[in-house]
């Protein structure tokens, strides 16, 4: 059987061009300034006893959506932080060879010609003023999967509420809550282990990124070398991490789409729908039968939230099953976080 012929570069981006709305001034949000929306954050349950007993069965972090490390010790980890047990290898299907930004396409596919679209708004929001003393507190709608010892194949929860109080520059404790739990999260001083990363960011830290594209792209990659499935699957994953659950100034924002664009493997999906039901247009990279999508709106190309899909039959889903979902629905600067009584958070 002969192979079915490629579709010429061409007719794609005549396609993106009737999938995408025309750039214009209207197109853009009122509020300029209006926070990026972006957040997801998933849980596992896993029991290590039962893990010794069966030695070919691992912890594999969902790298796509692995929310950000909130330095708030075991119990933090245990929320924000997704997994499966997976009996299959961890390498990804890049290598040191074929991967990273010295094998990055140059040619104009739906991916790039969507992501440099999202880049101008990005760069053309206004960043707001935030102090040192002050807080980014994202609320979102979430539903995320996980697997047991007993029941191996993953399940998907039922969406609920999560809020986070992020200190700007990691000096002071942050807040988690999330069903009707509130865990208070630790400081994170800079130049020490728990300070802030490409993997756990403050909004400072993210004020420091370069905002060249390849050199951003660079950092990401030479910084996460040898972790995850493979490196290009670990760049989209780091990318996403530091787009969701904080607030990226404008230019870096931009920057991040851009270098997003140039990751080998990134592609277009015409409909995704997140966790409130909006539908949108998605960015999305396929590892180990996962679909891991960012999804934004058709019209203003803003972030709406996250999904993960399987593409496949595997031992921990079946294809066309939703492993994740998100939606970001507020983005906010406030002065300290909202407590129960008796708390102290400064």
């Amino acid at each position: 059987m002969s192979p079915k012929p490629q579709r010429p570069i061409q007719a794609e981006r005549t396609e993106m061009a009737r999938l995408l709305p025309v750039q214009a001034e209207r197109d853009l949000p009122g509020r300029r300034h209006q926070l990026l929306k972006d957040h997801l954050m998933r849980e596992i349950r896993h029991n290590t006893d039962a893990a010794t007993a069966r030695p070919r069965l691992r912890y594999r972090r969902r790298l796509a959506f692995t929310a950000i490390p909130l330095a708030a010790g075991a119990m933090a980890l245990a929320l924000a932080t997704g997994g499966v047990l997976d009996q299959h290898s961890t390498a990804g299907p890049g290598s040191a060879l074929a991967s990273g930004p010295s094998a990055r396409g140059t040619s104009a596919t739906p991916a790039a010609v969507l992501l440099d679209r999202i880049a101008t708004v990005a760069a053309s929001k206004t960043a707001p003023a935030v102090r040192d003393d002050q807080y980014i507190h994202i609320t979102s709608t979430i539903a995320y999967s996980h697997a047991t010892d007993q029941d191996p194949v993953r399940r998907l929860d039922k969406p609920h509420q999560r809020q986070a109080w992020l200190s700007a520059d990691g000096s002071r404790p942050g807040l988690l809550r999330e069903k009707g739990k509130e865990l208070k999260l630790d400081a994170q001083s800079a130049g020490t282990d728990t300070g802030p990363s490409l993997n756990s960011p403050t909004y400072r830290y993210l004020q420091s990124l370069p905002t060249d594209p390849d050199t951003l792209l660079k950092k990401i990659y030479d910084q996460n070398k040898g972790e995850g499935t493979g490196p290009d699957q670990k760049a989209f994953a780091t990318i996403g991490n530091l787009l969701r659950e904080q607030l990226v100034p404008p230019e870096v924002s931009a920057a991040l789409y851009k270098a997003a664009a140039k990751i080998p493997g990134v592609t277009v999906v015409n409909d995704a729908v997140d966790a409130t039901g909006r539908h949108g247009i998605a960015v999305a990279r396929t590892d180990d039968g996962e679909r891991s999508e960012w999804i934004f709106d058709k019209h203003t190309l803003e972030y709406l939230g996250e999904r993960g899909v399987m593409v496949k039959d595997t031992s921990w889903g079946k294809k066309g099953q939703i492993t994740a979902t998100t939606a970001v629905t507020s983005r906010t600067v406030t002065d300290k976080p909202s407590t129960t009584p008796g708390d102290d958070f400064h």
